[in-house]
């Protein structure tokens, strides 16, 4: 009974897409990083919890003090063979602001391919084709094509801000689709 559950879940993953993250009542937020502006000797603020639906909740404060203005957090993920899969579906609630969805196809680059999208305060299905990802280096666009690697080993939500400002973001889950 096990093997045919399990070869019905491979076909559905294999036909309707993977699942990169879901925060549910399993979740443990050990593997996330937060990396905000201080790294650069900004003082924006953030957090990473969960709330009583069990959705990932990503706030804080974007300080533009000491040229800072970012927050974001990131989770590197077992190498994810993208095959014939071709973008990312983000099921988020934000705050009504912009942010940012980032990927490597492999930790050792010193890039990210990144995503601008637009939230409008009610939970909403963000839909990402992986083409359309830019490579960027600390908020600079780079010389580079757009994401056409067959693996993810990263992803990520970045807050950036000109002004200081509150922001939060609440993440259901994080998947990739055809």
């Amino acid at each position: 009974m096990i093997y045919i559950r399990l070869i019905i879940l491979t076909f559905m993953c294999i036909k309707q897409g993977i699942i990169i993250y879901e925060f549910n009542s399993d979740t443990t937020l050990e593997r996330w990083r937060i990396v905000n502006d201080v790294v650069m000797g900004g003082k924006s603020t953030s957090t990473l919890t969960l709330d009583n639906q069990q959705n990932g909740v990503f706030a804080g404060y974007v300080s533009i003090e000491n040229n800072g203005g970012f927050s974001s957090i990131q989770l590197d993920t077992d190498k994810i063979t993208v095959g014939t899969l071709k973008k990312i579906k983000l099921i988020v609630k934000g705050d009504g602001g912009i942010f940012q969805f980032r990927i490597k196809n492999n930790n050792n680059e010193y890039y990210s391919y990144v995503y601008n999208f637009n939230t409008n305060g009610n939970w909403e299905t963000i839909s990402i084709p992986l083409t359309e990802m830019k490579p960027s280096f600390r908020g600079n666009s780079l010389e580079l094509p757009n994401f056409n690697h067959n693996t993810i080993e990263s992803i990520g939500i970045l807050k950036s801000s000109k002004i200081n400002s509150e922001f939060k973001i609440l993440i259901k889950s994080i998947n990739l689709t055809k």
